[in-house]
């Protein structure tokens, strides 16, 4: 086996019938042992370890979950393990409703799959490949934000609005730039006196003082 510069080349195949020397032998990942090309696939070589990586699930009638069968124990011990802890038939419905999502769209049967599967860049819904433009599925837009900080927004400049007005008028009354201030936002008109600019609510006690205080100034 082998050549006198690589003595170690080559191996032969471990099938009885086979025995053939292969330059490039296959090692099985599952039963280790040295195979030719012919022999290198698992039912070629009858491997007894063949079956394990495959993966063959069930599909429960009862709860519609699926159910692993391990290559390793009896599919009968396998599902009684299933139907004692995990299957649940009250759930079979909603189970049965995720895997057959439908587009949203009324009267559209069209069932919603990786390949005919659209969501809406606006309003980030899935539809079919016939409603995925907004006007065929009557799409409403992207959603507005919360109106909570436009609303604080608003009461506060509503606020600072407010608290401008009492400080003009305030300064108004104080240097006496106006006769009569208007009535603002409820409150008290307030009448200020041409000749000492204090300010009275009613009109008649500004007539008052002026009879009393200025009686004499206005004569003159």
């Amino acid at each position: 086996m082998g050549t006198p510069e690589f003595p170690d080349l080559g191996k032969h195949c471990s099938v009885d019938d086979c025995k053939q020397i292969d330059f490039l032998p296959f090692t099985c990942d599952r039963c280790t042992q040295v195979f030719c090309l012919d022999h290198r696939s698992y039912n070629n070589h009858n491997c007894p370890k063949g079956n394990r990586g495959d993966v063959t699930v069930v599909i429960c009638p009862l709860c519609g979950k699926g159910v692993r069968l391990n290559p390793d124990e009896d599919p009968n011990i396998t599902w009684e393990k299933h139907v004692n802890t995990d299957c649940d038939p009250s759930s079979y419905e909603e189970t049965v409703e995720k895997k057959k999502k439908k587009c949203p769209v009324p009267r559209c049967r069209e069932l919603l799959t990786f390949s005919n599967t659209i969501r809406c860049r606006d309003c980030s819904v899935e539809h079919c490949l016939k409603h995925r433009f907004g006007p065929d599925h009557g799409c409403a837009g992207p959603k507005k934000p919360e109106s909570r900080w436009s609303s604080l927004l608003a009461s506060a400049e509503a606020s600072i609005s407010r608290l401008g007005a009492d400080l003009s008028q305030k300064l108004q009354f104080a240097n006496g730039n106006s006769e009569k201030m208007p009535e603002k936002n409820g409150k008290v008109t307030v009448d200020v006196c041409p000749k000492c600019s204090r300010g009275f609510r009613e009109p008649g006690d500004l007539l008052k003082h002026i009879d009393k205080d200025h009686h004499g100034t206005s004569k003159a």
